[in-house]
């Protein structure tokens, strides 16, 4: 009797929150003040300290002014009421984006390339709805599509790596072998041969499927295989996979106190991860992408098409704190920096993997 009770109540809160399938409803009355923001993630999750998570940043800042951790994020709050889904499976995005839909919210974020053909259903369902979409893109007048120049930090960090192996040897550990990755995989490897033309990159996917970004044992067996063919430096565009390469770093031992092989992380600062093991991160400002959506819907400035973030508009980095300080020269940063103003001015022209 208790448990028919309980999935009654269950199934009555559920409709209260995402209102009928099959009837639009609203946010209530006295929401209507403020603009009602739904993100959906992929299925690694917004706590996967990498791409979800930085997204998950930059909705948080825009609610609160605060990053998640509640340090303030320097920007203000934007006044909103923001609502997170984290799906688990991909057939539950749909009907997640669907259940924002119904409810008639102002935007609705999609996180990762993969949810773009389903924002692209959604969407056409929805005219007045504003969309966004994170890594993907669609031509449809209601969707904004966030895409990063991720090859450009690519190259910084490739650079990082190249001048700190000690082998002549570096890894690359992709999520899923598709274009976008590939496209972090050419910059980090040309950054690399800038710096010195021998070096040797070797290369591993974890997958072709959406499962490919959650499996980081997976990834961590990749890591050490390349660590055995004698690389020092290991470049991860994973998701929750590449969380692998940290453990497989961190196994790798110390001496003298110090790590003999490091990890670059990638999309969110992950230089905490394993202190002094993590070289550097590529960091892809996915935060600043999404807050600016966010504020443009506010301001009532929504544009649906391309918005590209790259060096030049801080859409991609490389990240210097207090845990990897003392792995990094200021010679090495010089340079790096450098490196950057030419990208930005044109003197630099990194290959795009992913256009080719």
């Amino acid at each position: 009797m208790k448990l028919a009770l309980w999935l009654i109540v269950s199934i009555l809160l559920g409709l209260a929150l995402f209102g009928s399938a099959c009837n639009r409803t609203s946010y209530s009355a006295d929401d209507k003040s403020k603009i009602h923001v739904g993100i959906v993630f992929d299925i690694g999750g917004k706590d996967d300290r990498s791409f979800n998570a930085a997204a998950f940043a930059g909705v948080k800042c825009a609610e609160t002014g605060n990053w998640p951790d509640g340090t303030p994020c320097g920007k203000p709050a934007l006044n909103i009421v923001l609502r997170d889904i984290e799906p688990g499976n991909p057939t539950s995005i749909e009907p997640a984006m669907r259940a924002f839909a119904e409810r008639g919210y102002d935007l609705i974020i999609g996180v990762g390339f993969a949810q773009a053909p389903i924002m692209e259903r959604v969407a056409k369902e929805y005219p007045n709805i504003h969309f966004a979409i994170v890594d993907g893109v669609s031509e449809l007048p209601n969707v904004a599509s966030l895409v990063f120049k991720e090859h450009e930090g690519s190259y910084l960090v490739g650079m990082l790596a190249a001048k700190k192996s000690k082998t002549g040897t570096i890894g690359f550990l992709g999520g899923m072998d598709i274009g976008l990755i590939h496209r972090f995989e050419g910059g980090y490897e040309e950054g690399a041969r800038a710096v010195n033309p021998n070096i040797r990159v070797i290369q591993n996917y974890v997958g072709v499927t959406d499962s490919a970004w959650n499996n980081p044992g997976k990834g961590k067996e990749l890591a050490l295989a390349q660590i055995g063919k004698g690389a020092d430096v290991i470049f991860t565009a994973a998701g929750n996979s590449g969380l692998g390469a940290f453990d497989a770093v961190e196994q790798a031992g110390t001496q003298n106190g110090a790590a003999t092989h490091f990890v670059i992380g990638v999309d969110s600062n992950q230089n905490m991860v394993k202190p002094g093991f993590v070289l550097t991160s590529m960091v892809k400002r996915v935060d600043n992408a999404v807050y600016s959506i966010v504020e443009d819907v506010v301001k009532g400035q929504f544009q649906a098409g391309i918005h590209v973030y790259g060096l030049d508009k801080d859409g991609v980095g490389y990240a210097m704190d207090q845990n990897n300080q003392n792995l990094v020269t200021p010679e090495m940063i010089q340079q790096i920096e450098e490196a950057k103003k030419k990208i930005i001015g044109g003197e630099i022209k990194v290959t795009d993997k992913m256009i080719q």
